[in-house]
């Protein structure tokens, strides 16, 4: 009994210890911590904590590497344009000197940049400045309002360029980087999926109506400066030119729209093969099929493209094609809309041969149609190098003469007729290089710049065929 007792107090004694121990922790200050840096805690305790987190990327989704070679072909451009005269009724006022931005894409490595036709568009200088910042002054080679589409040029060698890809293999849902500089925020790279494609949005207007849309429509976030930026795949190709935005704002709100590289191609090699797009056309009137127009038509078929007109001497009229029949395929490749149709004509030049699939009383037939041009022939279009301006004729001067002048660009005035140059005594051979301090090198330029001198007094500086220098001051 008195070993049993003991032995209870000892229990007790012990129990009482602990509690006073607890108790006196419970109440005693916080100890102040054992380190002087979060960074170095953090990393003490990373070390020894597995993560919770993976950091592996799946591999269609790493842009990491696309995007750091993307942005060296892509460009920040700079459209200047100077003051004019601005008449509105029996008011007139002066406009500034203004500026534009917008991106561009290098496709060859001697300095070929392909952008937006509206980014550069009566631009009385264009200034391209690269992602390792060097500037440079361009050359617009050529413009295509039709597809919104311009190529210029810069003289550098060795850059890097965007390789092409093939807008054809572009399927809806596949990711796609968008690559320009919004808000002039230079270098700038967004990703999103192919939305949809042969997207027909009504933004380009033409006056003989040849104005081409079908667009890559995607989500990547795209704001005004992204203009005439580049649209690549994941395996960093170039698939299109991005245009535009579908926005009430003026920013991105959800969509925005790239020609597509296919068209891109034919278009740039066009301008820098021909200085003008070579056009070929089916020749014909059509509009979307529907389902209201198929039952109205008593046609087996909602998808195609419904002819609704065939021009008189057409290549569509020489193959055959004849008012309602539904076109299904140009090539191989199915169509549903008429911007497809648009865009897998607009791809060819005039006197090439396309082969066309049509329905026709239920039954399939298959034509080859060539192509014409606007003035109904297979023949190349050529640049207009001779224009008459206030009752005088220009001709634009050859590279030959350009190179034995010295001269960068010019405007020949070959015919003097009645009116301003006239009575300004301008002589026959002169070669207007400059109208005050604006530099012209072609007759869209010498057109453009003369609009807007209307009341005012003008300077020409320029050289004849001799080689003599001389000017001319005139009110205009």
């Amino acid at each position: 009994m008195n070993r049993n007792f003991i032995f209870a107090i000892f229990a007790a004694a012990i129990l009482g210890g602990a509690i006073a121990i607890g108790g006196y922790k419970t109440l005693e200050p916080e100890a102040t911590p054992a380190y002087n840096s979060i960074q170095e805690r953090q990393q003490q305790i990373v070390q020894t904590v597995a993560s919770k987190y993976s950091e592996t990327v799946p591999v269609n989704l790493d842009f990491t590497a696309i995007a750091s070679k993307a942005v060296n072909s892509v460009v920040y451009i700079q459209s200047k344009y100077d003051s004019r005269t601005i008449t509105q009724g029996f008011y007139r006022y002066q406009q500034g000197p203004a500026m534009a931005s917008g991106s561009g894409v290098i496709v060859s490595d001697d300095g070929y940049i392909v952008t937006n036709n509206h980014v550069v568009e009566d631009a009385a200088e264009v200034k391209v400045t690269l992602e390792d910042n060097r500037s440079y002054t361009a050359k617009v080679i050529g413009t295509d309002p039709t597809t919104d589409l311009a190529l210029i040029k810069i003289e550098e060698e060795n850059l890097e360029f965007l390789p092409y890809g093939n807008s054809d293999e572009v399927v809806v849902g596949q990711w796609v980087l968008a690559v320009g500089n919004p808000f002039n925020l230079t270098s700038t790279v967004t990703a999103g999926i192919v939305s949809a494609k042969a997207r027909n949005i009504g933004i380009l207007r033409d006056e003989n109506n040849l104005q081409i849309e079908s667009f890559i429509q995607t989500d990547a976030a795209v704001n005004p400066g992204n203009s005439g930026g580049a649209l690549i795949n994941t395996s960093g190709q170039l698939v299109g030119i991005n245009t535009a935005i579908a926005s009430s704002t003026g920013s991105y709100t959800g969509y925005s729209f790239a020609v597509p590289v296919n068209l891109v191609k034919k278009v740039i090699d066009d301008l820098l093969e021909f200085g003008v797009v070579q056009r070929g056309l089916l020749g014909i009137q059509i509009r979307d099929l529907s389902a209201d127009l198929s039952k109205e038509e008593n046609l087996d078929i909602v998808e195609g493209v419904y002819v609704v007109e065939v021009n008189e001497g057409s290549g569509a009229e020489e193959a055959g094609i004849k008012p309602h029949d539904v076109i299904i395929k140009v090539d191989g490749h199915q169509v549903r809309t008429s911007s497809q149709l648009q865009e897998l004509v607009a791809i060819h030049r005039p006197g090439d041969k396309v082969e066309v699939v049509l329905l026709r009383d239920g039954k399939e037939k298959t034509v080859t149609a060539t192509l014409h041009n606007f003035s109904g022939t297979t023949s190349v279009v050529k640049k207009v190098t001779e224009a008459t301006i206030e009752g005088s004729v220009f001709e634009e001067i050859s590279q030959q003469e350009k190179k034995r002048l010295n001269i960068d660009g010019g405007v020949k005035l070959i015919e003097v007729g009645e009116g301003k140059w006239a009575a300004a005594g301008i002589d026959k051979g002169f070669i207007i290089t400059h109208v005050d301090k604006i530099k012209i090198n072609s007759l869209n330029d010498l057109k453009r710049v003369m609009a807007h001198k209307k009341g005012e007094r003008v300077i020409f500086l320029g050289v004849f065929p001799d080689g003599t220098k001389s000017y001319y001051s005139v009110d205009w």
